[in-house]
Formats: C-alpha cells, structure tokens, sequence
C-alpha cells in the first residue's frame, strides 16, 4: 500500500522483504534496493520486537533475538548504506526508530531496552563519525503509539485516555512519521546526533508518576 501511494505521486517504488534475525545477509536488502532505484540518501531504520518477561526469566535465545533485529540488523543497514552515501558524495540521512526505551526503562523489556539504549548511544557515534561526509544521523523516540504492536489498530487516539501523559493519549503514527519527514529532509540539515522523543511528554512524568501510582502493578511485565 505504501508503494502504491508513492507510485500515485509519480515516484518510483521498490519493496523487497527484510528479515533482521538472518544476519548479516539481511543487510544485503539495502546494497540491492540501492542499485535497482539508482543510490540511497536516506535510511530509516524502523524494525523492532521485544519481550513480556521478566530479567529472571529470559533465555539466551530470545535476548539474542531481539538484539539481532533491533540493534545489530539497524547497525548493519546503517553501515551498508552510508558506505554508499559516502562513495557517491552528496551526504545523506540516517533516522533510527528507537523508543523512549531509548532512555526510560521499562519492567519486562530487558533486552528491547537494552538494544534501543544501544541503538541511540550508537546513533550519536554514528553522528561524530559521518558529518564530515554531511551525512546527519539522528533517532527518534515514540512514546506510546496506536499499532497493532500495542494493541491498538485503526482506533482514534483522541477517544483514548492515558492521564499518565500530559497530552493525555496515545500518539498516532502518522505524528511519528511526521518528525521522521522533517529529519529526512533539507530543514533539517543542520541537525545530527539528537533523539527526538515523540511521545506526548511522557518521559517528562518520571517523579510525577513516581509520587502517582496507587498500585504495586507496575513490577509486573
């Protein structure tokens, strides 16, 4: 559906199947896609999976997993396709979707808040090391959006309360995608090594919520 939109705007349009837990050839995806549509100036790196259980509980497997497809497989993509950016000459931009697990931990996620921890520490690096080839890369930190990997498909955020956001509700993807378009574009040139948490202030609440709850639920995944 999203070619097809990009097709509809007299774009041309590629889709090609990536699987981040067959690495590293997965990253293979972005060298074919580069020569089929003629070269690369933006990457967005928006895989993720993650996990409801407890630090105790977690097996090597399953950590390794969500490692591969939310900070190895992005690391790989980010890589192959700035070697391309460089060798053409004209910059470039790198987006990492990362989550505001980026910088809050949450109870249950041990490995998915690793990696995206990971990912935005590597981000910066990544921001250091590529400006000299005017190649910008930053991340940006969704709060709670309205997916199916919430929950939540097709609904209307506004008829959603959450009164642990100051916005008071979920976002809705089309606000990340939003920032995501800025961050790719030339407005956004003078920008790099920066996450931009999208997530109606939630990261803001950390002693609000802490002086709030009611309930001992929170220690449970």
């Amino acid at each position: 559906a999203t070619a097809e939109e990009a097709r509809a705007h007299g774009r041309r349009a590629a889709v090609a199947r990536l699987d981040l837990t067959e690495l590293p050839g997965a990253a293979d995806v972005v060298d074919r896609l580069a020569e089929e549509l003629g070269g690369v100036d933006v990457l967005v790196n928006n895989a993720g999976t993650g996990t409801a259980e407890s630090f105790l509980d977690l097996s090597l497997e399953k950590v390794r997993e969500v490692l591969d497809v939310d900070l190895t497989g992005p690391f790989l993509c980010a890589q192959r396709a700035a070697r391309r950016m460089i060798d053409r000459g004209r910059g470039g931009r790198i987006v990492q979707i990362t989550s505001v697990h980026e910088h809050q931990p949450r109870v249950g996620a041990g490995p998915y808040c690793a990696a995206k921890g990971g990912l935005g520490l590597l981000t910066q690096v990544m921001a250091l090391e590529l400006g000299e080839y005017g190649i910008t890369v930053n991340s940006v930190a969704p709060g709670e959006i309205a997916t199916p990997m919430t929950g939540q498909e097709d609904e209307d955020v506004r008829s959603t309360s959450r009164p642990g956001v100051p916005l008071g509700r979920p976002g809705d993807a089309r606000e990340v995608a939003a920032v995501v378009a800025f961050l790719a574009s030339p407005d956004a040139s003078y920008v790099t090594g920066a996450s931009w948490a999208v997530d109606g202030g939630m990261l803001r609440m950390g002693p609000m919520a802490g002086s709030h709850l009611t309930s001992e639920d929170w220690r449970k995944p």
